[in-house]
């Protein structure tokens, strides 16, 4: 067997966790393999609404393995106290998550560094979550972070104490005093002393070699799906550089995320919303500034959830959507958020951009490049129900398929998990 991949081919917020939650009667095991945190995927089912921050998105499932690979990074306070004690009543999380020994640990401090250099960029700040992510991942690649497999370690208090005295020096020596600085209405010993209470507790959880139990569950035929977290335009190598996330949220990223070999991938599910959205700072060629961008917006309930940020909003760009299916080699597109383009008389899509008195279709490499969004109009549509698509639907779905030459198999007009045509 081979392991299929889900993923957003924008700049996150596709709506990934709905669909996962869609995909995965169909298989055995879902398997985070990259960031943490930083993601919100988002369920609607049976009453209930649920975010899940760094828990794959297959855990209400019956039957289900999920598995958090050696590529994510993990804040024991907010997966204990933000996700699991607040879903524990709608599922047994303990007998279906599986946490790599592998995958870095969050400590507070990365959390205050993250603050401390946000705040020093001024004008030129990237939009952080603040939820640490960067210098988790910044201390993996120095060689120096804290894993998993390190709380069941003898040496694991000397190991936190050194870091964690390592970066409050950084603090320091970039002027700034932890103890005035109060992240989620709280200071900093107050959330160190429940990030390690909430630490020890994760050693209750089943910790392993995620690598492995993957790997033997596709000798054995059993089915995975591999869940992605922010959106390919924002991966560290090919994103919008340097507002991007800290980790690589394309296909290739499933490899060294999780343990698995490049032949072992299968299909690929690309998500987009049916337009653009982005929280943070970065380029967005198509983004509006009207009253269209603010209708976008409130209809399509456009805010953080992880941040509750106001994400911003534009029209549909072609040239970056296909510029993602060629990274990711997408096999099946999927569009999101159809239905909060009802009502709208016409609709604009960006198919090139005029740049440097030339037009392209191709992403320069400078981010701040001034884009001139090219569009081409097409019919919008009225409200509908059921699941007879109106033609105009179809016509903006076809024009889509044309220009990145893949077909649409699943259209969501809704956030519950039934609300969904399949072409």
């Amino acid at each position: 067997m081979k392991v299929d991949v889900l993923l957003g081919l924008q700049w996150g917020d596709e709506g990934k966790g709905k669909i996962v939650d869609v995909l995965t009667p169909q298989y055995d095991i879902i398997a985070r393999f990259q960031g943490g945190p930083n993601a919100g995927h988002t369920l609607n089912f049976e009453g209930e609404k649920v975010v899940l921050h760094t828990i794959p998105s297959g855990i209400f499932r019956k039957n289900s393995i999920n598995i958090i690979g050696n590529g994510v990074i993990i804040d024991p306070y907010i997966m204990i106290h933000e996700e699991i004690k607040t879903i524990q009543h709608l599922t047994d999380v303990k007998s279906k998550l599986y946490i790599s020994e592998k995958a870095h640990l969050i400590l507070p401090t990365h959390r205050w560094l993250d603050y401390v250099n946000e705040s020093t960029l001024g004008q030129n700040k990237i939009g952080s979550t603040l939820k640490g992510i960067g210098p988790t991942y910044t201390d993996k690649v120095r060689r120096c972070g804290i894993r998993v497999g390190d709380l069941f370690l003898p040496g694991f208090k000397d190991k936190y104490t050194a870091l964690r005295n390592r970066h409050l020096q950084q603090i320091s020596d970039m002027g700034f005093d932890i103890d005035s600085i109060k992240l989620g209405n709280k200071s900093f010993s107050e959330y160190e002393q429940l990030w390690l209470a909430a630490a020890e507790e994760l050693k209750q959880y089943q910790v392993c070699s995620t690598e492995y139990l993957i790997n033997k569950a596709l000798a054995e035929g059993k089915k995975v799906l591999a869940e992605g977290a922010q959106g390919s335009l924002l991966d560290v190598e090919f994103g919008s550089y340097p507002f991007v996330t800290s980790s690589c949220t394309i296909t290739a990223g499933v490899c060294a995320g999780l343990g698995v070999a490049p032949n072992k991938i299968g299909k690929v599910y690309g998500l987009f919303k049916a337009y653009c959205t982005r929280v943070g700072e970065g380029p967005f060629p198509t983004e509006l500034f009207d009253s269209t961008g603010e209708e976008l917006r409130q209809k399509g309930g456009e805010f953080g959830s992880t941040t509750g940020r106001p994400r911003r909003c534009g029209w549909l760009d072609l040239p970056h959507l296909r510029y993602a299916c060629m990274l990711d080699g997408v096999t099946e597109l999927i569009m999101m958020k159809a239905d909060v383009l009802n009502g709208f008389d016409e609709l604009k899509v960006c198919t090139s951009y005029s740049y440097n008195n030339r037009i392209t279709d191709e992403i320069p490499f400078d981010p701040q490049a001034r884009l001139v969004p090219q569009y081409q109009t097409l019919k919008g549509w009225k409200a509908f129900s059921g699941n007879e698509i109106p033609s105009q639907m179809k016509d903006y779905i076809a024009f889509v398929e044309q220009y990145v030459g893949l077909k649409v198999k699943i259209v969501s007009v809704g956030p519950d998990r039934n609300e969904n045509i399949v072409l």
